[in-house]
């Protein structure tokens, strides 16, 4: 199949037409990325998205994969001398993996097998009688007696009516028919089940799994990757069960034609065996991969919706920042990072056990605060945060009886990955005099600053907001995230002048070695003070500076433009929409109420004819005039800071609280309200209307600042039941 066929096939699964998308195609095959396409390509792929664009990417990527599959099955059949024109319709014809490695399943080269080893023995045409069922005289043995053969192992009737009955299991096994049936019956009336092992004698957590059943097209996908890891680590025994006796009667229905045949009773204890043998337990493999693949699909979606919220929290600018890394016997690591995330000083405090030196660390802490005037102090999640948190709320509420207008407040803060992090090559080149703990503090004061450019520094996977991303499948795993870091990180936009090396590997077009030219081009000959000096930089050809331009900002520069997503390529035009509407440089950089009211009057379709372009161009054009250098995240809530702390036992059932949804999941989303547990707001409290919440994410995401009630408290095992307000 040509891509031509391949675009056409596509146009009608995905709903786009066959030119958007080989066009998308032909683009990303030249090197175009997505985020470029997305946002200055829309007169071309006629106004795609970045999720649709993937879309197409990952289904014409899926196509080619099964047309490679197809001409090597093709291949080998022919080399067999095997492929008749039927068989060569019928592959060229099926349209998924499964149906063309059905079809192949007779002519794959196998390891020895019991029907392979009876082939070598001859017994394949007596095997033929007993499959075409045309014999209606005699015995069966009286047909079988030719077949026996010393020479060739076969000492006896039976071993060759043995030998045959192998043979003809194996054609059963491997019948189109017969294999779809049963797949279809295991979907829509099989069962999984569970239960503990005989060796594990401790409590695990995989009780809820020790005597389990549930239909299989019920299972959800969560259960699928919870029985998965209990089976891997030997704590649970799974199975699939399914009706045998109701299949072997349909399994009748295609195999035996003529009951009249003297071979029948052979050929029903061969289509027993057939399934027991080899039918089952290959269908129950092929089903396990399957609801595997389908929970790995719905677990990736999960974490990259998830992953996507995180990167895009809005920054806290202007805020001198003390972060502080807890921990019980080595003490809380401080670190103070000033307003634009520079490192300024670091110390450790002893504030919690088993030390206790709450006013030693108070005196350190407030000198810091007096001396670099820091008005937030971030605290890490992991060990003995709330501890910390206790002391953090008395130390701000000291200092303001003392000071009754000093603003400061604290956040805790996600520390995961922060480790990963401090003991990376790209943390001890940024910081080589620094410890890795105090690194990972400074990660921490940084994520409040400018959550994107911190987090961008570490593998995604080590960022705790999915279930099971380390059950997944990892190559689609890392593929999803480094599309939703690549989006999050274009839509934003990246200072040229302060962005890490780390930042910039993520703008579209840029390669690490192209990231480390702009870093070292700023250090030998000062900053940017304008887009074009990248063509400068070593590697920056024209077609990278296309793919990476727009996304690059220099509120530095002369021209207002460059801190802008209006693209270069766009710049001409820019200048005459200006001079169209008489505005000038000072006022482009700076829009004031009536240059925003000029051009929300403009009249976009008939001066993007007049300037011969295109109106999606324009309208990035006048969008970027009106809010040029915006951050998209300033449209978000602000993080939610506090200046005091809650505990277990100042909670009430029904009380209402604000907080933060630190992490999603299938069956609702853990909400932070200020207190030691993160309490659980399960999918059947999120319904404000009284109609049932099927997808948590339909209603909350991470970030969300939310209002609940607290439904149930149990102190005793640390859990808080919510619901949404």
């Amino acid at each position: 199949m040509t891509d031509i066929q391949i675009f056409e096939r596509l146009s009608k699964s995905l709903g786009f037409s066959a030119k958007q998308i080989q066009v998308v195609t032909t683009l990303l095959d030249e090197g175009a990325t997505v985020p470029f396409l997305a946002r200055y390509r829309k007169e071309v792929t006629d106004g795609l998205d970045e999720e649709q664009i993937r879309l197409i990417r990952d289904a014409v990527e899926l196509k080619r994969a099964l047309e490679q599959r197809r001409e090597a099955i093709l291949k080998s059949i022919k080399e067999q001398e095997k492929l008749t024109p039927e068989l060569e319709t019928a592959i060229q014809n099926a349209d998924d993996l499964k149906t063309l490695e059905d079809l192949y399943l007779p002519y794959k080269p196998k390891r020895k097998t019991k029907a392979s080893v009876a082939k070598e023995k001859g017994l394949e045409p007596l095997a033929k009688m007993i499959w075409d069922q045309e014999i209606k005289k005699g015995e069966p043995e009286e047909h079988a007696k030719a077949f026996v053969d010393k020479d060739k192992g076969v000492n006896s009737v039976d071993e060759a009516l043995q030998g045959a009955s192998d043979i003809v299991a194996e054609w059963i096994s491997e019948h189109i028919e017969v294999r779809d049936r049963i797949r279809e019956d295991l979907r829509k009336f099989g069962s999984i089940s569970s239960k503990k092992a005989s060796s594990v004698k401790d409590r695990t957590a995989y009780e809820s799994y020790y005597e389990f059943k549930s239909p299989i097209k019920y299972l959800k996908p969560y259960q699928t990757l919870a029985l998965n890891r209990g089976e891997r680590e030997g704590i649970l025994m799974v199975s699939v069960d399914i009706n045998m006796e109701h299949e072997l009667e349909n399994m009748d229905e295609y195999i035996v034609k003529d009951e009249d045949s003297v071979f029948t009773d052979y050929l029903l204890d061969a289509t027993e065996d057939a399934y027991k043998r080899l039918l089952f337990p290959s269908l129950e493999r092929e089903l396990r991969n399957e609801l595997t693949e389908l929970a790995d699909q719905h677990a990736i979606k999960i974490f990259a919706t998830n992953l996507g919220k995180l990167l895009l929290q809005p920054p806290l600018k202007s805020k001198v920042v003390i972060g502080v890394d807890p921990a019980y016997r080595t003490g809380c690591k401080v670190a103070i990072v000033d307003e634009y995330g520079k490192y300024l000083e670091g110390t450790t405090i002893y504030p919690v056990p088993p030390h206790n030196e709450v006013a030693q660390s108070e005196a350190t802490l407030a000198a810091l605060v007096q001396r670099y005037n820091a008005n937030l102090i971030a605290i890490g999640n992991g060990t003995a945060s709330r501890e910390t948190e206790q002391f953090i709320a008395n130390f701000i509420q000291r200092l303001k009886t003392l000071k009754a207008d000093l603003d400061i407040q604290y956040i805790i803060v996600d520390e995961a990955g922060a480790s990963v992090y401090s003991a990376s090559p790209l943390a001890k080149t940024e910081f080589p005099d620094l410890d890795a703990a105090q690194r990972g503090n400074i990660s921490i004061a940084r994520r409040v600053q400018d959550p994107l450019a911190e987090l961008v520094k570490i593998d995604p996977k080590s960022i705790g907001v999915g279930l099971y991303q380390h059950d997944v499948n990892q190559v689609q795993l890392m593929k999803s995230l480094d599309d939703v870091v690549e989006s999050a990180v274009n839509t934003v936009g990246v200072n040229l002048n302060t962005a890490s090396m780390a930042l910039l590997t993520h703008v579209s077009g840029l390669t690490q070695k192209v990231a480390e030219g702009i870093v070292k081009f700023r250090e030998e000959k000062g900053p940017f003070s304008k887009r074009d000096q990248l063509m400068e930089v070593p590697g920056m050809g024209p077609f990278r500076f296309q793919q990476a331009a727009g996304f690059l900002r220099i509120p530095e520069s002369s021209n207002p433009f460059d801190n802008t997503a209006i693209h270069p390529e766009s710049y001409d035009a820019a200048q005459k929409v200006c001079e169209k509407l008489g505005l000038q440089s000072e006022v482009i950089a700076n829009p004031d109420s009536d240059t925003i009211k000029k051009l929300k009057d403009l009249n976009v379709r008939k001066t993007a004819e007049e300037l011969g372009i295109g109106v999606p161009t324009l309208d990035l054009i006048v969008e970027n005039l009106q809010k040029p250098g915006r951050d998209p995240r300033d449209n978000f809530p602000q993080p939610l800071l506090r200046s005091d702390i809650l505990k277990m036992e100042d909670l009430k059932p029904g009380q209402k609280l604000e907080g933060t949804v630190r992490n999603v999941v299938d069956f609702g989303a853990f909400v932070d309200i200020g207190v030691k547990e993160a309490g659980m707001l399960h999918v059947s409290k999120m319904s404000r209307g009284g109609e049932k919440v099927k997808d948590p994410l339909d209603v909350v995401s991470v970030g969300d600042i939310i209002t609940v009630t607290i439904e149930a408290i149990e102190p005793e095992r640390g859990r808080i039941s919510l619901a949404l307000v």
